[in-house]
């Protein structure tokens, strides 16, 4: 099979070592499916995002392409290579189809790593067919990145936990049917004390407190929980696990926003190619200016760097490298920071014509902007990676040495 460029994918990339044969077939596939699906979120939008990301949604089930999240369908392509690739796929069609592929990956990916075997077969099954849409629920107004000062309560009472507090910012919280909340248990100070809990949007006590209205229109608000009973067995992993549950789940997503990153940032780049080759001026072309040239020189080096730092990074995690988290970090960072920039540019080739509401370059400078806040800030991830190297053995120590302070670092 030749695989030339197609819904922003880099054919050179794709070739390279880092992704199998079903990766690529897998990208060619969906690729095709969003050309075919485009009306899902043509613009401008004639209903809500919330309508609209709720129809792709099960679009995307319906087609398949969530089955990776119900283990029982023993998919080969649900890894993180194929994740980020369709991530990057997704977000250059489109944000609202990335939005809900993502957040739905996210929310799921939770109950794969840590739910029992009763809770997988109620929910992934039909959150793999886009039936049931979920919501990963941590953020709160006064806690932010810090996940140890989350203020929400779960009291352990006869018949269960009673949930009280809020969340905020959260993806899907009026669609979702069913949130991953991370609640304070009281079992030990700060991180210690959380723990996650599955909880059906129906249940008595949970409401949508208010809609949020983003720059780039998406399903998002804020959550209230008022003596909202869940059972024991709502709880996801273990009492007192939710801290891990939580970073867990971020360390493995960070990487998928840098994926997205660059899925915005080719469509970008893209347009802003086809604006310079089309464009007259000065007697020629817009292409033909040193200056226009030496700024898609720039975006094409981004672009690069970046599809390649994501894809190593989901190429250390697929293959059980215990210290994948860095890369993802990195690959979150490097992308994110470099898609802004590609965006900016492309925006400034197009000149007034990309400050029109709703082009493609105006859609995508508010679409983008989010992603280097999404799984953590651009400031956490140099926090995080300034720690990884903090804990990686000098290079004068003994093999010993080395391989002991590992072992720490993995337990």
């Amino acid at each position: 099979m030749t695989y030339a460029l197609f819904s922003g994918l880099d054919e050179g990339i794709l070739a390279l070592p880092f992704y199998e044969e079903r990766h690529r077939t897998s990208a060619v596939e969906l690729a095709d499916w969003c050309a075919d699906h485009a009306g899902l979120w043509s613009r401008p939008l004639e209903q809500t995002p919330e309508k609209a990301g709720r129809e792709i949604l099960s679009a995307l089930g319906s087609a398949g392409w969530l089955g990776f999240l119900d283990p029982a369908n023993g998919s080969a392509a649900g890894d993180y290579r194929w994740i980020c690739l369709a991530r990057e796929i997704l977000a250059y069609a489109d944000d609202l189809a990335d939005f809900a592929f993502s957040i739905q990956a996210l929310s799921a990916t939770t109950i794969v790593q840590y739910g029992n075997g009763e809770q997988q077969l109620e929910y992934l099954p039909r959150m793999a067919s886009g039936e049931v849409a979920g919501s990963f629920a941590i953020s709160e107004e006064e806690s932010g990145s810090d996940i140890s000062a989350v203020g929400l309560t779960a009291d352990r009472v006869s018949d269960g936990y009673l949930l009280n507090g809020r969340k905020a910012w959260i993806a899907n919280a009026g669609i979702a049917d069913l949130h991953c909340v991370i609640a304070r248990t009281g079992g030990g100070p700060g991180a210690l004390g959380l723990t996650a809990f599955l909880v059906p949007a129906r249940t008595p006590g949970v409401r949508v407190l208010e809609e949020v209205r983003l720059v780039a229109p998406r399903s998002f608000g804020h959550l209230a929980f008022e003596d909202c009973l869940v059972p024991g067995s709502s709880v996801l992993g273990r009492p007192g696990q939710g801290f891990v549950v939580a970073t867990d789940l971020l360390e493995r997503f960070r990487m998928t926003v840098g994926a997205a990153a660059v899925g915005f940032a080719r469509r970008a780049a893209d347009s802003a190619v086809q604006r310079a080759r089309e464009r007259p001026i000065y007697g020629g072309k817009l292409m033909d200016l040193q200056l226009v040239k030496s700024a898609l020189a720039d975006m094409e080096i981004k672009l690069n760097y970046s599809a390649m730092l994501v894809a190593r990074a989901a190429w250390e995690l697929d293959h059980g490298n215990p210290g994948y988290a860095k890369h993802s970090s990195i690959a979150k960072l490097a992308a994110t920071e470099a898609a802004q920039e590609i965006v900016d540019a492309a925006v400034q080739i197009h000149g007034a014509a990309g400050l029109v509401a709703d082009s493609v370059p105006e859609r995508l400078y508010r679409q983008v902007r989010s992603l280097r806040i999404y799984e953590g800030a651009s400031e956490v991830q140099k926090m995080i990676i300034a720690d990884a190297l903090g804990r990686r053995p000098h290079a004068g120590r003994s093999r010993a040495a080395s391989g002991r302070s590992a072992h720490r670092v993995e337990r």
